[in-house]
């Protein structure tokens, strides 16, 4: 059985967006990609709130993506696949995230990975693009209007990324929408979609 790494932010973790708690494992879409794929993949969820791929997070190491992914990944002695979930959090307005430090950050994310696991494949995935609903719930702390500008850049620079990489490209933004409540976060039935999405690409790509 193949052994899939997900690695991300709040979205991957599960965030619900109305009341800030944690889906259940049948409505996050790591927990339901593993009820589609149990006959043929271990999913392995590494999923934190507020954690940023490429800054240094002010909150630790667990928040701190480039830092506690080696971390992550010398607790395995073996991945098949790695879905590198993450980015949003570096939209935050006080990191200043430009596109080419995004672009870097997700290069030695590859990297990383690529050090640990040399034959691991791998699947960098577009968070969807950040909504103005944001400005009005509690995320407007974090995010402001270059934020939802910013967000809108990533897929473009994430593909740029994979295909010098030999790595699978994934943009969410043509699978699933954020939620009204925060315009960060995600429903169950966009969970759902996004499951759906990573379990068709697994089993026809990676079987």
């Amino acid at each position: 059985m193949k052994k899939v790494l997900c690695f991300g932010d709040s979205n991957t973790y599960g965030f619900i967006p109305t009341t800030g708690g944690r889906y259940d494992k049948n409505t996050r879409w790591c927990g339901v990609l593993q009820n589609l794929l149990s006959d043929k993949f271990q999913i392995i969820e590494e999923g934190c709130n507020n954690r940023t791929g490429f800054s240094d997070n002010a909150a630790g190491l667990d928040q701190t993506g480039y830092r506690i992914l080696p971390l992550i990944l010398d607790k395995y002695s073996e991945i098949d696949v790695v879905i590198i979930a993450i980015g949003v959090n570096d939209l935050q307005f006080f990191y200043q995230a430009d596109a080419k430090k995004i672009e870097a950050g997700m290069e030695n994310l590859v990297d990383i990975v690529k050090q640990k696991f040399a034959d691991a494949k791998i699947v960098i995935v577009a968070p969807s693009v950040i909504t103005k609903d944001i400005l009005t719930s509690g995320f407007s702390a974090m995010f402001d209007g270059k934020s939802i500008e910013k967000s809108k850049m990533i897929a473009e620079i994430y593909e740029k990324v994979a295909k010098s990489n030999d790595a699978f490209f994934v943009d969410l933004n043509k699978v699933a929408k954020v939620s009204k409540t925060d315009g960060l976060h995600y429903e169950p039935q966009e969970h759902l979609k996004i499951a759906e999405t990573m379990a068709k690409i697994l089993v026809e790509r990676f079987c």
